[in-house]
């Protein structure tokens, strides 16, 4: 079967192009997808406008738009173990990883089907002091959107778009990382089998300059809603600004995790390492960046590098690995020279800093590995504080006062999350309430839930997934004025013309 969905149709490339998609862990063939270009991106953006235009979505009940996300989060349920093996597969995240993932994702469409069942669009009444006036808010479908996800969560963000835009009633045109799109194209399917209409929801395949580009510069696409890194989201922006669309935008982080000498260390040091080496640091709030009090350094980080070394890497379904593979070769040689980078500015390599083994560890053998890295004796002028790896690189740096750990935990150009964790719960409301970052976790690192809004300040991001403003992403207010009492105006003299 093809794997383009434009206008409720499964239709192939039409330049027939094909993409292969390897597995992380070892490169094996996973499968050979249909590859688009930009002529299949504007056929499904004619087929998204066509159906909004004529009202077919927009026009079915808000409540009835939760019952069809309910259908598809059940579906999901039942898909659960087959979607989270495909996961797997394409990203070379462990089998268990996925398998929260897949969970993740059905609370996600069962919030938005809530959400949608409770009438979020909601509106208000606006006071007006004249009794002849009525006026009122409400919220109306943005229009067309332009969905494009990551490769590290390729499912769980296609969700959190996918889901709050089928509420509000908008129709989408989703492009899913080009490395990692066969759970995406399921979840296309259990959209048609849910009932959704012909043209609502439309997918394409392929790589960002080709099949993607249309979404950012199509004067028929209304909104863009991108996750992924800051170069690619800079861009889109840009390109939006010529037809001035609503755009909203997750691009990572450099987040800091900051302990304090009163934490409970324990605690602390288990979620630091949770914190920066799941997925291989692959996400985009890992806690690349330890800060730690300086007069408890020797005993933090000394642990830190003990159990780092300690770490099993493997593939999806090893299951004595405890990490896996980088996403591309491409991606491993990156980290390689991020590293060496940060050795050159003075960095202490403390472990890690190199490709595992192979001969002592063959079934690591042709995938894309990375030993679990920690880099001492860091400061905020170092590129490799600055910047985000994207892998499994821990920066350390020390502070002596809160107002240090404040200054520090905000000297970045990023504001996605961060994490403080002491025992002092004044200490840590003021620390999170000056941390400009859009998550701040205390005495914990990586929850999320979505009811609660999720995106970054700064060159992190523009607007908010998840929660009631992730859902608003996809509406515009409307102010309708209405006089029950028309009369002229009176304004100009001579009203006949004459």
């Amino acid at each position: 079967m093809p794997d383009l969905f434009i206008n409720g149709q499964w239709v192939a490339a039409a330049e027939g192009g094909t993409r292969e998609i390897r597995c992380p862990a070892n490169g094996e063939l996973v499968r050979v997808v249909d590859e688009a270009t930009s002529v299949d991106t504007v056929r499904a953006i004619e087929a998204a406008r066509r159906t909004f235009d004529d009202g077919r979505w927009t026009s079915v009940p808000l409540a009835e738009r939760g019952q069809l996300l309910s259908r598809v989060a059940d579906y999901l349920e039942r898909d659960a173990e087959e979607i989270a093996r495909l996961e797997s597969l394409d990203t070379g995240k462990r089998l268990v990883e996925s398998r929260y993932d897949v969970a993740d994702i059905t609370s996600c469409f069962r919030y938005f089907a809530g959400l949608a069942a409770g009438d979020a669009v909601g509106g208000r009444v606006v006071d007006v002091d004249d009794p002849g006036v009525r006026s009122r808010v409400e919220y109306s479908p943005v229009g067309v959107c332009g969905l494009i996800t990551p490769w590290n969560y390729p499912l769980l963000q296609a969700s959190w778009k996918v889901a709050p835009a089928l509420a509000a009633g908008t129709t989408f045109v989703l492009k899913p990382s080009e490395l990692t799109p066969s759970t995406t194209i399921h979840l296309m399917r259990l959209l048609a089998e849910a009932g959704l209409p012909a043209g609502v929801g439309n997918l394409v395949l392929g790589a960002g300059a080709t099949a993607g580009a249309p979404l950012a510069t199509h004067p028929d696409v209304d909104m863009v809603s991108f996750t992924g890194g800051l170069v690619t989201g800079r861009r889109i922006m840009a390109e939006a600004a010529s037809t001035v669309k609503k755009v909203a935008l997750e691009l990572g982080g450099k987040n800091p995790n900051i302990i304090f000498a009163d934490a409970d260390l324990d605690a602390a040091i288990d979620n630091a390492l949770t914190a920066i080496f799941l997925h291989s640091g692959q996400v985009c709030s890992a806690g690349a960046r330890l800060l730690v009090e300086e007069s408890i350094h020797d005993v933090v980080v000394d642990e830190i590098v003990r159990r780092a070394q300690r770490i099993r890497l493997g593939g999806p379904f090893d299951e004595d690995a405890e990490t896996g593979a980088l996403i591309s070769a491409a991606h491993l040689a990156k980290i390689e020279a991020y590293v060496a980078g940060a050795l050159e500015e003075g960095a202490v390599l403390r472990c890690g800093g190199s490709r595992p083994n192979s001969m002592k560890n063959p079934t690591l053998a042709g995938g894309n590995y990375y030993l679990p890295t920690v880099l001492d004796g860091c400061r905020t002028d170092m590129v490799c504080v600055q910047d985000e790896s994207f892998g499994p690189v821990l920066t350390i740096e020390t502070f002596t006062t809160e107002d240090e750990a404040i200054r520090l935990g905000n000297d970045t150009i990023y504001g996605l999350a961060g994490a403080v964790w002491t025992t002092d719960a004044g200490k840590a409301e003021r620390v999170a309430g000056a941390l400009r970052h859009g998550t701040i976790w205390i005495n914990d690192f990586h929850p999320y839930l979505p009811q609660a809004e999720w995106g970054g300040f700064k060159q992190s991001g523009v607007g908010r997934e998840l929660g009631p403003t992730g859902f608003h992403e996809y509406l515009e207010a409307k102010h309708v004025y209405r006089r029950l009492d028309p009369a002229a105006s009176g304004w100009f003299e001579g009203g006949s013309g004459e």
